[in-house]
Order: C-alpha cells, then structure tokens, then sequence
C-alpha cells in the first residue's frame, strides 16, 4: 500500500504541534490513507521538539527531528524530505495555515498519475496591511527574478518519489524549495487553496526576513541580479556620453557655466551604481563561498526513536 509523508517544519510553534498532529491524524486515517507525519524543529527556543516527541511515542505514524540551531526553512524542508520514506511527500506549514482538505485531492491527483501537484492560493486569508504589504513585495520581487509566477505560489505541495530523490541529489547548499518544484519539471497538475488563519501564535516572518529571504533565494537561483549590473554600467556611459556632449556645445557656444553641481552629481550616480555593483557581486560571491565550504545544510542534534538511517545530514546514531 502506497505511503504519503508530510513534512511540517516548526520554528517555535509548540502551541500548534498536538493539534497539527491530531488534525492530520485523523483526516488521514478517515481517508484510508497511510501515512507518516514528519516535524522537523529548526532550533526552536521553546518546547516545540519536546512536543514532537511527545506526540511520536503516541503514535507510530509521527517521527521528528531538531536542529542544533536555527538554518531556516529551506533546510528543514531538505531535512525532512531526507527523513521522509513515503512514495509521495507534502510539504505544509505546522500552522495548519495549508488547509488540511485539500491533501485528499492532492492525493488522488498524484494516483492519477501527476508527479507534482503545485498548491496555488486563490486567498491569502486574514493578514495585516504590513504583512500583506511585504508579502506582495517578496513574490514580486522573485517573480521578476527567477522569471517564474511566485505571487500565489507556496510550499505547499505534493511531490512524488522520484521527485524527492532528484532534489536531494542536488548538491547546491542554498536551495530554493518552492522554485526547484518549477524547475525539476515532471508531470504538473495544481490546485487552488484559500490560506486558513492561525490556531494558536504568530506568524514568524516580518519585512526584513521576507526581504532577506527573497534576496538569498534570488541569487542561489538566478543569474539576472549580475545582469543588472552590466544595465546599471551601460546606463552610467549613457548618462555621461550625453553629459560630455551638453558640456562640448557649451563650450564651442561661449555659455559654458561652472559645472561644480553637474560634478557632484556625476559622481554620486556614477558613485551609486558602483557600490551597488559591487554589493551584487559581492553577495553572488558570498554564495560561492557557502558552496565551497561544503559545510552541509543543517545539523541535526536529536531525533525520534522510529527514525531509521545511521546518516542523517550531519547527525549520526550512535
């Protein structure tokens, strides 16, 4: 019998482990499907792992995993697509924010024959003007980036097996989940969702990390920030091609002015565009050098009993 994993990343969400856990449980176990649900703690500062091993000695089908420190949640999505042993894989938030009713449907698409079936949201739900404000301006911003429509895209989907291993062979350290679903390729179905509002807590992303997250997945997946630069360089000549003729027809004319103001302000544009540039080119370095370290993904520092592997990223079982 074909086996589907979930994998929830949790970040301090001790509030919401028992009733994710009881709520999947039990609309999968109504739905005759066999399952595995697999919590991965991202360094958590308060009970969130204790809850997940609490709820993995009450029931076999939960197993977890908790990192030594916080790596974000990219890597805890590798990590638990690492753990995870089903013929198919769903990632959703622990939140429950993924509305639960629609796996079934994902479900029966992947035994239909789909390979990735993408969650598209139709609503964003309840959010504050703030969040909805910086939401919109991260999609928009990898939108235009990695060339690909991410304003109503999530990571909430489902993919199958073969799927999974590609993605774990991938031997890049900054990875970009939601997009190398795009780019794996495979037979793609979606279906539409409406984001469900939270339980218990809050949400843990604010602007800046929405906007550090887009900026590190950006440059780990595409190349055009580099090509802004050469943009950026062709606009400056431009600008001073245009500036130095103004400058020549003053001259020949007899109406040349003191030209301290035109002076600052080449310099500042021209001083602008360079530093940005080399801001760009700086971070594409910084990921080349995270590459090259080869220092893995996560660490994980503890798991649950009914995790089976002797390797687990860098974490081995004594």
């Amino acid at each position: 019998m074909a086996v589907l994993s979930i994998v929830l990343p949790s970040y301090n969400e001790e509030q919401n482990i028992e009733n994710t856990a009881k709520v999947l449980s039990e609309l999968l176990a109504k739905e005759q499907i066999d399952y595995e649900l697999v919590f991965i703690s991202d360094g958590s500062k308060d009970k969130t792992y204790e809850k997940i091993e609490k709820v993995a000695k009450e029931n076999p089908h939960i197993k977890g995993a908790c990192f030594s420190r916080n790596f974000g949640k990219e890597a805890t999505i590798f990590a638990g697509l690492q753990i995870t042993t089903g013929d198919a894989v769903i990632v959703m938030d622990c939140d429950l924010q993924h509305p639960p009713q629609v796996i079934p449907q994902m479900w029966k698409l992947w035994q239909e024959g789909y390979e990735v079936v993408e969650g598209i949201k139709s609503s964003r739900g309840k959010e504050s003007l703030g969040y909805k404000l910086s939401a919109g301006l991260f999609y928009k911003i990898m939108s235009y980036l990695i060339k690909m429509d991410m304003n109503s895209s999530s990571d909430f989907k489902l993919i199958d097996r073969k799927v999974v291993d590609v993605l774990l062979e991938l031997p890049e350290k900054n990875t970009f989940f939601r997009a190398l679903s795009f780019w794996a390729g495979f037979n793609t179905i979606t279906v539409e969702y409406e984001v469900q509002e939270r339980v218990y807590g809050e949400s843990k992303w604010s602007f800046v990390s929405l906007l550090r997250y887009a900026i590190t997945n950006a440059t780990s997946f595409s190349t055009l920030p580099l090509q802004l630069v050469t943009v950026m360089g062709m606009f400056s000549i431009l600008f001073s091609v245009v500036l130095a003729v103004q400058t020549l027809v003053r001259y020949l004319m007899g109406t040349a002015v003191e030209g301290f103001t035109t002076v600052i302000l080449l310099i500042l544009i021209i001083g602008g565009f360079i530093m940005l540039s080399l801001g760009i080119i700086g971070h594409y370095i910084a990921r080349i050098y995270e590459e090259v370290k080869g220092r893995p993904k996560y660490i994980i520092s503890n798991v649950t009993e009914n995790v089976q592997g002797e390797v687990i990223g860098a974490w081995k079982r004594r």
